[in-house]
C-alpha cells in the first residue's frame, strides 16, 4: 500500500481510521465528513501550496505499468470516493486548484510543437502584482525560461548527423538564453555569451551587434536580438520569465542545418524606484539561423550564421530607439496609437510580418 500513498498529505491516524471502517463495510460511508475530517481539510487549505512542475513531453510514448487485481484496490477506490466527498464540502463550487496559484484551470500547457491555430482565450480579470506578476495573462499557464521553447525531434539533415543536430538544436537554444533570458543581460550587460555563439567572420552582422550596443539607433537597434531593460528605469519581479515557442530546421543552402526560433517572451517588470505598480513587456522574436558546413562556409566551430531576425513588442516604448525596452508605467499601459495597428501580443497563430514590430506603434488588445 506504501507505493499507492506516495505523495499523499493525509494524516496516517485518518488513514488508518477509514481502512478500519471500511473493513467493516463502506457502504455505510457518512453522507458529510466528520468533524475531524474538516479539521484535517481546513489544515490541508491553510498549508502552502506548491507550484505545478513542468514536465516536458518525450517523444516516445510512456505506457503505464499494470497492476494485480487485488481486494486493497477496492480500499483504495473507497478511500477517493470519501476523499472527493471530503473536498466537495469544503469547497462546494468544485476543487481546490493544487497549481501554486488557486486557478481552478491553472495546469501548465503542454508544448507548443506546431503553429497554433487560434489565440489564448481571455484569462480571468486580475490585475498583475509583485506576488502573482502573471496573473490575469496567458502565460500565467505558460513554462519558464527555456522549458518552453520546446525542441523538435532529431534526424540527420544536410551534411549533420543525428547527433550533430541535437547538439546544434541545444546551441540554438542556448543562444536564445542568453539573449533572451540571462538575468546580467536583461539588467543591461552586454551579451557575451550570445555573441559567442555567432559566426565571427560574418562581419556585417558583428557590425550590427557593435554598433546596436554601442550606439543604438534606428537601423541599429539590439531588441531586435537582445532583451534588456535599463536598470534605472524598471525592474524584473521575481525570478521568472515566461515563454512559449517552438524550434524547427530544414536543409538549407549547400546542405547546412537551417534553424528558426518563434518565441514569445513575457517580462513582468516594477519602477526601478520602488512601488507595486507591476506591468509586463512582451516581445516575440523569429530568428533564422543556419549551422553550415565549414567546407564551404568560413565558420567557426560551434557557431551559427545570423539569416534573418524580427521583432514584435508590447509596452517595450515607441520612442527612438534607445537600446532598452522602457515599460510604461503610471497607468500608461502598453503601447498605444488610435491610428495604429490593433494587435493581441499572445496571439501566435500567424507569422510575423516581413517587417516585424518595428513600422511604427499600435494597441494592444491586452498585456
Amino acid at each position: 500500500m506504501s507505493g499507492d500513498r506516495d505523495g499523499s498529505s493525509v494524516p496516517d491516524e485518518v488513514w488508518e481510521e477509514f481502512l478500519r471502517t471500511s473493513a467493516d463495510g463502506a457502504g455505510d460511508a457518512p453522507r458529510e465528513p466528520s468533524a475531524r475530517a474538516r479539521e484535517t481539510a481546513a489544515r490541508l487549505r491553510s498549508g502552502p501550496a506548491e507550484p505545478a512542475p513542468w514536465r516536458a513531453p518525450t517523444s516516445a510514448s510512456v505506457r503505464p505499468r499494470s497492476r494485480p487485481r487485488s481486494r486493497k484496490g477496492w480500499y483504495v477506490a473507497g478511500f477517493a470516493a470519501a476523499l472527493a466527498l471530503l473536498f466537495v464540502a469544503v469547497d462546494p463550487g468544485g476543487l481546490v486548484g493544487w497549481s501554486g496559484d488557486g486557478d481552478r484551470a491553472g495546469a501548465p500547457l503542454a508544448q507548443e510543437t506546431e503553429r497554433p491555430t487560434e489565440a489564448p482565450p481571455a484569462e480571468a480579470d486580475g490585475r498583475p502584482t509583485l506576488a502573482d506578476p502573471f496573473r490575469g495573462s496567458p502565460a500565467a499557464r505558460w513554462a519558464s525560461g527555456t522549458a518552453g521553447i520546446t525542441v523538435p525531434p532529431v534526424r540527420a539533415t544536410g551534411w549533420m548527423t543525428e547527433p550533430e543536430v541535437a547538439r546544434a538544436l541545444t546551441r540554438t537554444r542556448d543562444f536564445l538564453a542568453a539573449s533572451g533570458l540571462d538575468p546580467a543581460v536583461l539588467r543591461g550587460a552586454r551579451p557575451e555569451k550570445a555573441i559567442a555563439l555567432m559566426n565571427p567572420h560574418q562581419k556585417d552582422v558583428r557590425t550590427f551587434v557593435s554598433t546596436a550596443l554601442g550606439k543604438p539607433g534606428k537601423d541599429h537597434d539590439p531588441l531586435l536580438l537582445f532583451s534588456r531593460f535599463d536598470p534605472a528605469q524598471a525592474r524584473l519581479v521575481g525570478n521568472e520569465v515566461r515563454t512559449r515557442g517552438r524550434l524547427s530546421y530544414r536543409e538549407g543552402r549547400d546542405g547546412a542545418l537551417e534553424v528558426t526560433a518563434d518565441v514569445t517572451y513575457v517580462y513582468p517588470l516594477a519602477p526601478a524606484g520602488g512601488g507595486d505598480e507591476v506591468v509586463r513587456v512582451i516581445a516575440r522574436r523569429e530568428t533564422v539561423v543556419s549551422w553550415d558546413d565549414p567546407s564551404k562556409v568560413t565558420t567557426e566551430k560551434g557557431t551559427f550564421t545570423l539569416l534573418s531576425y524580427k521583432l514584435d513588442m508590447t509596452n517595450g516604448g515607441c520612442d527612438e530607439p534607445t537600446g532598452y525596452f522602457r515599460p510604461q508605467f503610471g497607468g500608461g499601459g502598453a503601447d498605444t496609437d488610435p491610428n495604429g495597428r490593433r494587435t493581441d501580443p499572445y496571439d501566435r497563430t500567424a507569422p510575423l510580418g516581413e517587417g516585424g514590430g518595428g513600422d511604427g506603434c499600435g494597441t494592444a488588445t491586452r498585456s
